[in-house]
């Protein structure tokens, strides 16, 4: 290991550190922190949003305007889902932590990566305008005749912001499957790679293959307003129903970039802090991919209401349960590797374990509403938005804070205190509770979702959500105060704090410039743990008692 550890005094942070090395460097390290920079930024504009939606919906009366409340929701589904919870895990911790994973000095297209934040964040500033200068109100699904009929012109500037920003997506996508298949190092066979990686792979392809269809259906969208084509707005002839399956075919995956990037963060904290093999590693690599394909053929379960064949709708039911297969694999996969394991409840696991009941609940409640008879009475309410939360925000946010605990000491060399961690983690999964579970409720007696107002008798369940979500604000605002201390004041870390067995845990804590002295050789199966004496083995071959 001391090999592979370069001088401490060259790490990644203070080799050079004026303002005009970190906006131009080359460095996937310095690259996923800026991107951190950028989604932290967005993820309290899309926080407060949803402070005000509770607020509001806190009484039946509402403090918004409805026309303010319309532009609220928007920006809120807009600002989350494309410039947070979409990016998070794969342009901060995979930018980070995938090249160490897999033995190599850098992405494969340096300039390439760091052009993708440039433009991660030009994208951000054309939604700002949309949301300042006019405010974007047509929702985040971009619906017609909403968006080319009812709203002003704004809401195709929050468009525009949209597409941009599927640029930035693929040129991220793009180095990491090159840099997968090109750079791994000496001995990293396929069945050789962490489960992380396999998961940004997978999720890479996704990308790829997804987003150039919402950039075509958003321009649609511009050519119908501008141009009065009959495309999807009845007015001029055109198909509503045509813009919600092309929609929908990006969407519905894109559900999936935004979780299987945080199943390969918990795979990795799981088997860490259990001190044990992953179970089934085989299976959960094939799973991983599986989600990726599966997802592609399941977009129109959103629309068994909006008037598709039966026909279709039974297939597509079916095939939403076919997706639910390789999910359910993790979980099980999961519970099997805590099996007489030696657990330790640091924090990262508190997340992690969060994780796995939050996404369990989202998961069945989401076979709920792919079934056909239930589905229309379910579809529209509050129920499909907790049971999205709970996929999304429960799921993705807590793998991702896990995954932030797990590399904070390999990101900055600090350790963070870890009683507010595990406070923190515990207080996030009570909050979230909290906030969305009176909402499968709400779905259940009948309340729509997007309404600025409801009926009088379902305030108790609106007020207890409001609640909730203060509690959940803490929470998440809870990990910036002491992860900030940390970098001041933090106890040193050393190479590997968790005994971990990557090859990201076998070199300094910050890393070198390029990662490693030399090009490590991998010579193990990831995550060969002894769970009879807690020993184990690095994919460099080092055993450690």
């Amino acid at each position: 290991m001391a090999a592979l550890a370069a001088d401490v005094g060259t790490d990644y942070l203070t080799s050079e550190n004026t303002v005009r090395s970190w906006l131009l460097t080359r460095d996937h390290k310095r690259i996923g922190l800026l991107f951190f920079a950028s989604i932290t930024f967005f993820f309290f504009i899309g926080g407060i949003a949803a402070t005000l939606i509770r607020l509001h919906l806190a009484t039946p009366s509402g403090l918004l305007q409805p026309s303010i409340y319309n532009r609220v929701f928007t920006m809120h589904g807009i600002v989350m889902v494309w410039f947070f919870l979409i990016p998070s895990i794969p342009t901060t911790l995979g930018n980070f932590v995938l090249p160490l994973m897999i033995g190599a000095h850098d992405l494969a297209f340096p300039r390439i990566n760091l052009a993708s934040w440039y433009v991660f964040n030009l994208s951000g500033l054309v939604l700002l305008y949309a949301l300042i200068m006019g405010g974007a109100d047509a929702g985040w699904t971009f619906y017609p005749p909403f968006s080319t009929l009812y709203s002003d012109g704004y809401i195709l500037v929050a468009a525009l912001a949209v597409f941009v920003n599927g640029f930035s997506t693929i040129m991220t996508a793009l180095n990491f499957v090159v840099t997968t298949h090109r750079l791994r190092a000496p001995g990293m066979t396929w069945m050789r790679l962490p489960l992380f990686v396999w998961a940004i792979y997978s999720v890479s392809l996704l990308m790829l293959l997804a987003t150039p269809v919402l950039a075509m259906v958003l321009l649609l969208v511009a050519a119908e307003r501008f141009l009065q084509v009959g495309l999807f707005d009845p007015t001029h002839g055109g198909d509503p129903i045509l813009f919600q399956h092309i929609f929908w075919f990006y969407s519905h995956p894109a559900v999936y970039i935004m979780i299987v990037p945080a199943m390969g963060v918990v795979s990795e904290l799981v088997t860490c802090f259990a001190r044990r093999p992953i179970f089934g590693y085989t299976g959960m690599a094939y799973a991983l991919m599986a989600i990726a394909i599966l997802s592609f053929f399941v977009w129109a379960h959103h629309m068994f209401v909006a008037g598709i064949s039966i026909y279709s709708a039974v297939v597509f039911s079916l095939m939403t349960f076919f997706v639910a297969v390789p999910s359910a694999i993790k979980v099980f996969n999961w519970t099997a590797t805590l099996h007489k394991g030696s657990i330790s409840f640091d924090a990262p696991f508190l997340y992690a374990l969060g994780f796995v009941l939050l996404f369990t609940i989202g998961g069945v409640t989401g076979l709920m509403v792919a079934t056909l008879g239930l589905d229309i009475d379910l579809h529209d309410t509050y129920f499909v938005i907790a049971h999205f939360h709970y996929i999304m925000v429960g799921g993705t946010v807590s793998a991702f804070f896990g995954g932030l605990h797990y590399w904070w000491p390999k990101i900055t060399g600090r350790l963070y205190p870890e009683l507010w961690a595990r406070f923190a983690a515990l207080l996030t999964f009570v909050g979230f509770n909290l906030t969305f579970f009176p909402q499968f409720i709400l779905g259940y007696l009948g309340m729509p979702r997007r309404y600025y107002t409801y009926a009088p008798e379902w305030q108790p369940w609106n007020l207890l959500s409001s609640a909730g979500a203060s509690i959940l604000a803490v929470a998440y605002l809870l990990p910036l105060g002491y992860l900030a201390w940390s970098m001041l004041r933090g106890e040193r870390a050393g190479p590997n704090p968790w005994r971990a067995t990557g090859l990201e845990w076998q070199t300094s804590s910050p890393p070198p410039t390029y990662n490693f002295a030399r090009t490590p050789a991998v010579t193990t199966a990831p995550y060969a743990y002894n769970p009879e004496n807690g020993s184990y083995v690095a994919q460099d071959g080092t055993v450690h008692a």
